[in-house]
């Protein structure tokens, strides 16, 4: 972002262009904010702002011989209301592709006696319902909107559909409602985004599934994918893990399964030799029944 400052002034290009007016060049400067022009000494017949990034037509100085106004590829959302009073002779303003959304934005410029060439395309304004209709009838002594001639068919047309206050008021709120593709809309489904889904973190099986894979892929970038979703802790969608194939800390289920019933059948067995020997009686138990027969 750049001030736009005296210094930048005084070392800017200006010269007579073709029309012969004398011109000061102020294009692509990065220029954020319209000030210092009092240092211009209103000697200047046209000024080129161009492909800043100026967001408020605003703070000029008085400007008597200012005729001709370039500010386009800016981002201007708002003129001036009293912009009539520092430029009283501008009869030329292009503010192409700039964002002016609605139609009372444009308001400021009505105030403007001597303005006979406008152009406000690729700003959002130029879509909205009867746009040019509105601009004409705002703009009596307009000669030429975006390029087109003003023709008198369309200022009859324009008195007609604005012939009373309330027409021109319902147009501006019409503007306000209607959306168009690029326009950031003022409504509070903005706020209301979608919630992402909640990740699910693997199951202590699923990581070693995944370690599992990672040993077992083909290419790096298989392990790198998989490494990935093993520090993300999410499990990848294409990773199937068959039960049967689960394996924990190296030992096979299946194998598992087995020395727990080799372990079943080993106790079982000892309790069987210590319920015999408890039926057969002991060698002095023996002694004590001889005696006793």
């Amino acid at each position: 972002m750049v001030r736009l400052t005296a210094d930048l002034i005084w070392k800017s290009p200006h010269f007579f262009n073709a029309v012969g007016d004398r011109e000061l060049d102020l294009r692509g400067n990065k220029i954020a904010v319209i000030e210092n022009l009092g240092a211009t000494e209103d000697q200047f017949d046209t000024i080129d702002l161009s492909d800043n990034e100026i967001v408020k037509l605003e703070n000029f100085p008085y400007l008597s011989r200012l005729g001709t106004l370039i500010v386009n590829n800016n981002r201007i959302t708002r003129i001036n209301p009293n912009i009539k009073e520092y430029l009283p002779k501008l009869h030329t303003l292009v503010l192409t592709n700039n964002r002016l959304v609605n139609l009372v934005e444009i308001d400021p410029l009505a105030s403007l006696p001597k303005l006979q060439f406008l152009s406000l395309l690729d700003n959002n304004i130029t879509k909205k319902p009867n746009y040019r209709l509105y601009v004409i009838h705002k703009l009596k002594f307009l000669r030429l909107l975006d390029f087109k001639k003003v023709k008198y068919k369309e200022r009859i047309e324009a008195e007609s559909l604005f012939a009373s206050k309330e027409a021109e008021e319902e147009a501006k709120k019409e503007s306000m409602k209607t959306f168009t593709p690029g326009e950031v809309p003022n409504v509070p489904e903005l706020l209301k985004e979608e919630e992402a889904p909640k990740v699910v973190a693997p199951t202590p099986e699923q990581i070693i599934a995944i370690k599992a894979a990672i040993v077992n892929s083909q290419t790096l970038e298989e392990v790198a994918r998989l490494e990935k979703a093993l520090k993300a802790g999410q499990l990848p969608a294409d990773l199937k893990i068959p039960a049967d194939d689960i394996v924990t800390d190296g030992v096979d289920p299946k194998d598992d399964k087995m020395e727990m019933d080799t372990q079943n059948e080993a106790n079982m067995e000892h309790d069987t030799g210590d319920q015999q020997d408890n039926n057969n009686p002991t060698p002095a138990e023996q002694d004590k029944q001889d005696v006793s027969s």
